[in-house]
């Protein structure tokens, strides 16, 4: 690797622990401020923090991968996000951000659903955590192995202290997620994050460009005369299951505790101009991940290059056309997506560790700063099991994305939106939903439905485990409801 790349990439690593020391001189005093930075988030962090969290390595991987691949089909995976985007901010957003006060506080998604339905305040406390660490486990492991893609395609060969290039990549993106989450808690994420999100934009808006104006005149008429014509077809061989595969990924919006943990931090009245930054971020950042898997397909073509991994057609992309410098830039704004998700769902999993076993059944008398530190120590074990679960060099980040989000919307999807807005839900419906829609996605993956379904394609899995979830809940609350008005106000 060049040294000006190298020393771009020092600079951003530098830049993070940076952000996680101001963060623990800030607000790590309590739970509070430890775990959603003292609910004082400036807007525009507050959506950056949401978009970057959100997003993670598959943004710059996975989503290019898909359309580098199999063409311009697998935009209808974008249009879903971005619609299901939309209606997270309006629907969830303002809602959870007055009743998570409303409701004793509530620090977590788990607490705050306990606090709701206080009749089954253990149960949903339990299951909820439980099923935040696995899949969090899952999803963290797919930023990993983002880390060590990145590792194994640019930055050494040959082994590295006894480790092959991916396995140092993965334990490295690790460490240094951890050394900033750790210290600086939920405001260190968030701060990280909206650096992390003005990286990932500028990335994903120049590469493209550089891509199809920075060619010599007609190089890419005879690629794209080589290239497939159905390529470029929006519709190609797309049927009515395909279509609602790739557009369902937007339903998985509503449970992400690692996304929606931001409208609870967010400063009181800060919603509206959140909800305004972050959907024009996300737009911008959809349409340069769509760009770098076209035009990188172009590339590649015109160039006659060999690419084995399709999701790492970015980190080709930044090697090949880029100043080392630049290279650098463009590898830290990879590395950013990929620690933004991580750092999140590491502070999400360790809040529910702390608040929801730790402080509940084994020490209710325990001070703030035992609860911090006990944070701290579960950040590290859930890293730990995401390390174990990455070292696997064969994983797909799109797939184990792909698993985790629907685990998350079809769990906590319908129960969100539901608990927020009707009242005649009740505890015994929650738990049924929480526990249906984990346990329909989990058979759904493990039958290999999600892969052919009947003798035809695969149905994903969001798609049976929130309409399930959604169905359990309204009958079991249908069933053990007392009279009440049926809408929230």
């Amino acid at each position: 690797m060049q040294t000006a790349t190298i020393i771009a990439l020092a600079a951003y690593f530098i830049l993070m622990l940076a952000i996680g020391l101001f963060a623990w001189r800030k607000s790590t005093e309590d739970s509070e401020g430890y775990l959603l930075g003292g609910r004082n988030l400036h807007p525009a962090v507050a959506a950056l923090s949401a978009g970057a969290s959100d997003m993670s390595g598959w943004l710059l991987l996975g989503l290019p991968g898909a359309l580098y691949a199999s063409g311009l089909i697998e935009a209808w995976i974008g249009i879903g996000l971005f619609v299901g985007a939309v209606a997270n901010w309006f629907i969830v957003a303002p809602r959870l951000r007055k009743q998570t006060v409303e409701y004793g506080n509530a620090l977590t998604i788990p607490q705050f659903l306990a606090n709701r339905f206080p009749d089954r305040a253990t149960a949903l406390r339990v299951v909820s955590a439980i099923i935040i660490v696995i899949f969090f486990a899952v999803y963290s492991a797919a930023g990993l192995v983002g880390g060590g893609l990145l590792f194994e395609s640019s930055f050494f060969d040959g082994e590295m202290m006894g480790m092959t290039p991916y396995m140092a990549g993965v334990l490295l993106t690790a460490l240094v997620v951890l050394a900033y989450t750790m210290v600086g808690g939920f405001l260190a994420v968030s701060l990280t994050d909206f650096v992390q999100g003005c990286i990932m934009v500028v990335a994903l808006v120049l590469m493209p460009l550089v891509v199809l104006f920075g060619q010599p005149s007609g190089t890419f008429d005879g690629a794209l005369a080589n290239v497939d014509p159905d390529f470029l077809n929006w519709t190609n061989g797309l049927t009515v299951i395909g279509f609602l595969s790739l557009v369902s990924w937007g339903l998985g919006y509503f449970g992400q505790p690692h996304i929606i943990v931001r409208f609870m931090a967010v400063r009181e009245g800060g919603i509206p101009m959140a909800r305004t930054i972050g959907l024009s971020w996300m737009f911008v950042a959809l349409v340069g991940a769509l760009g770098v898997g076209l035009a990188g397909r172009a590339y590649v073509e015109a160039n006659g290059l060999a690419l084995d991994n399709p999701e790492t057609i970015f980190i080709l992309l930044a090697n090949t056309l880029f100043h080392p410098f630049v290279t650098g830039f463009l590898l830290a704004a990879l590395l950013a997506a990929i620690m933004s998700t991580i750092s999140s769902q590491l502070l999400v999993s360790s809040s529910s560790l702390t608040e929801d076993f730790y402080h509940l059944f084994l020490k209710k008398q325990a001070s703030e700063r035992e609860l911090v530190t006990v944070g701290r120590v579960s950040v590290a074990l859930v890293a730990v099991a995401a390390i174990v679960i990455a070292s696997d060099p064969e994983s797909g980040v799109l797939a184990l994305v792909a698993n985790a989000w629907a685990g998350f919307g079809a769990a906590f999807g319908p129960l969100i939106i539901l608990s927020l807005t009707w009242k005649r839900m009740t505890g015994a419906g929650a738990v049924a939903g929480l526990v249906t829609g984990a346990a329909v996605v989990m058979a759904w993956i493990a039958l290999g439905w999600n892969g052919a379904f009947l003798g035809g394609p695969g149905v994903y899995e969001i798609i049976p485990g929130f309409v399930a979830a959604w169905l359990a809940i309204w009958g079991v609350s249908l069933v053990t409801q007392q009279k009440k008005p049926i809408f929230a106000a």
